[in-house]
């Protein structure tokens, strides 16, 4: 046997999604990635760059027939197969190839001028991790954003001072969103609720955690000035132990998210003990008990507003869902028996 892994969006819990698998497929993956940027374009168009450089292999177990066949049709190419040969890729042997800077790449956003394309037989990724650190907080190398370059002295953990430096259940509500620095994510919501709390002199602080890309929307900027004092940490944490750290001092962590297929961020920062308030939509409902969704912002303003008063609230609660369930303790089998099972039509 063995598997093909396709990652069009290599970063943060899709990294760490298909490292885990790598790691524990061993020889029998290969791994087929691009990098974490430009989402909707790689949705659009990265199945038609891999189709033509994914290296050829008579392993692999691809989709039924019908489903290539109806591939086919939607993407209109002929069916002798040319379009699917797969160009050997000078350097296989070595598991690394540069994506090539055709013109149609460039004007697609695909090419970033960096290794794009990534063929990896097993090089001794990161060991398998346990849950938390199993559902997805990426591993990548510190952002060199210089939009995020300011804000180092953030690293060093002022939360760190405030922990030492105040009795815990008399601390100010602290409020953490660990999430990309993008439009899907809905930022304008979550820091127009924020600056809600402070116009009504609410004490509370807040931790913007998570990954800013080459486009960060104005709001970032903004809201930093105006939250001023409020901020305990501004950036990404490229230390997984420093992450954990920041949501395991955290009371509450908010998603205000309109694009979202699983909510990694969200599982995690509840197995270090926050209290989750989400959109009652998207994949949310499916994860959390009806308690720790909102509908409206203005639902999400009244939470935080009573949480504001009363954090004991939050720092005495237990959660009342299930998380156990999400740990590769749980799931490793269930993933091992999929990749492993002889292909079907309804697969």
């Amino acid at each position: 046997m063995s598997v093909l892994l396709i990652e069009a969006f290599y970063g943060g819990s899709h990294k760490q999604l298909m490292d885990l698998l790598q790691e524990e497929l061993r020889e029998d993956c290969v791994l087929c990635t691009l990098p974490a940027k430009k989402w909707h374009w790689k949705a659009r168009t990265a199945a038609l760059y891999f189709m033509q450089t994914v290296p050829a292999s008579t392993n692999y177990r691809f989709m039924p027939e019908h489903k290539l066949a109806h591939l086919e049709k939607v993407i209109g190419v002929k069916s002798n197969g040319d379009a699917y040969r797969s160009e050997g890729l000078p350097g296989q042997q070595k598991s690394r190839a540069l994506m090539k800077t055709s013109d149609a790449r460039r004007e697609s956003g695909l090419c970033e001028a960096q290794p794009g394309l990534c063929t990896t037989q097993h090089e001794g990724p990161p060991s398998p991790l346990t849950a938390p650190a199993s559902l997805g907080t990426s591993e990548a190398s510190e952002s060199t954003n210089p939009c995020q370059e300011e804000d180092k002295q953030h690293l060093t953990f002022n939360l760190c001072n405030i922990a030492s430096g105040r009795d815990y259940q008399q601390r100010p509500l602290h409020v953490a969103w660990p999430h990309r620095w993008e439009h899907d994510k809905d930022p304008e919501t979550f820091f127009k609720v924020l600056l809600k709390l402070k116009e009504k002199d609410l004490p509370f602080h807040v931790s913007v955690l998570g990954e800013a890309f080459t486009e960060i929307p104005d709001i970032f900027a903004e809201a930093k000035k105006a939250l001023g004092s409020s901020v305990l940490h501004w950036g990404y944490l490229p230390s997984k132990e420093d992450y954990f750290q920041a949501l395991c001092m955290a009371d509450v962590v908010i998603s205000t998210a309109k694009h979202e297929f699983f909510g990694v961020a969200m599982v995690e920062a509840v197995y270090c003990g926050c209290y989750p308030l989400c959109p009652k939509a998207l994949v949310y409902p499916e994860i959390f008990p009806a308690e720790y969704l909102y509908s409206t912002p203005e639902q999400l303003f009244k939470r935080l507003q009573n949480f504001c008063k009363r954090p004991d609230i939050v720092r005495k609660h237990l959660y009342k869902g299930e998380t156990a369930g999400f740990s590769w303790a749980a799931l490793g089998g269930k993933f091992r028996s999929l990749l492993a099972a002889e292909p079907r039509e309804d697969l």
